[in-house]
């Protein structure tokens, strides 16, 4: 994480309120004179205290300015807690479906990217916004990359097929491979046989694009981050008229193939985490979808 700071406070601006300092959650500023002044020297680069100054005396210059998307207006303007309409939340929630099914349409380079810059509105840990975002803008790029992971779980295949790999795999591998066979070897083989007969993509639908979100896995919790940032992207692309899907099969080859690493140039420092499918939807509902009941637990304290 990049604790540089990077806060600068106009001393002519500020009226001393003191609020910068209440919400600094680093310390990194605090009154002299009846005045804020940047006095520490590890920021967390949240921006905290940009946010909460009523004089606009305080800017963080680390931080991108302004927040720009190319499909939607931006109000910048801080909503406060509770008045947003919770109901509408919920429904937009409830709205966004795993979309299997896309039309043959090109997404505007300038709606994915705005789908990335959405994404970074998310949390992270430490406010480390150590995410990784790598776009495949195109259906032929996302061809090329089904292929690449169709190439890896061929090979996979291969070996789980094979009661003696599976049985040193249970011996020395905590059965893993035996796991991936009882759980998604005919499956994904399949998956193959419709891919080579046919060229069927059962892995990524046939969508338009792909944002591969991953993190540095210096962070303090990148795979927590980079999910974070991904909800973010599903709910703004339904918002934006896009259809969307999360590819787990994707995320598993990429992570254990170098090769296809190398291709997509993602570091070795990097992991992926989610692969969302994008595209412009060929289904339509009639009414949200519902959830299985989810016990809720209370270990420490009463229901009531």
């Amino acid at each position: 994480m990049n604790s540089t700071v990077t806060t600068r406070i106009d001393p002519d601006a500020c009226i001393g309120c003191g609020r910068c300092v209440d919400v600094c959650p680093a310390g990194t500023i605090s009154m002299q004179e009846g005045r804020g002044v940047v006095t520490g020297t590890y920021s967390m680069n949240c921006g905290h205290c940009e946010a909460v100054c009523p004089a606009e005396a305080v800017t963080v210059t680390s931080l991108e300015h302004p927040f720009f998307l190319a499909s939607a207006a931006v109000d910048d303007r801080w909503l406060p807690h509770g008045e947003y309409d919770t109901g509408q939340l919920v429904r937009l929630m409830r709205s966004r479906r795993s979309c299997r099914n896309f039309e043959k349409k090109a997404i505007d380079r300038r709606l994915l990217e705005d789908l990335v810059r959405i994404g970074t509105t998310a949390p992270s840990g430490t406010n480390s916004q150590s995410w990784t975002f790598t776009v495949l803008a195109g259906r032929r790029e996302v061809e090329t990359l089904g292929a690449e992971v169709a190439g890896f779980f061929r090979k996979l295949n291969r070996n789980a097929a094979k009661a003696s790999l599976r049985l040193m795999a249970k011996i020395f591998a905590r059965d893993r491979l035996g796991e991936y066979y009882r759980r998604y070897y005919k499956t994904v083989q399949e998956g193959l046989e419709l891919w080579e007969r046919e060229g069927a993509d059962t892995l990524f639908h046939g969508a338009a694009a792909v944002i591969l979100v991953g993190g540095r896995k210096s962070a303090s919790s990148p795979r927590e981050d980079a999910l974070l940032a991904s909800q973010n992207i599903l709910l703004a692309a339904h918002s934006l008229g896009l259809g969307s899907c999360m590819i787990g099969f994707a995320v598993a080859a990429i992570n254990r193939d170098t090769k296809i690493q190398r291709l997509l140039k993602i570091p070795a420092a990097e992991s992926v985490h989610a692969a969302i499918a994008l595209g412009y939807p060929a289904e339509r509902y009639e009414k949200a979808a519902f959830r299985k009941n989810v016990p809720i637990r209370y270990p420490l304290g009463s229901k009531s």
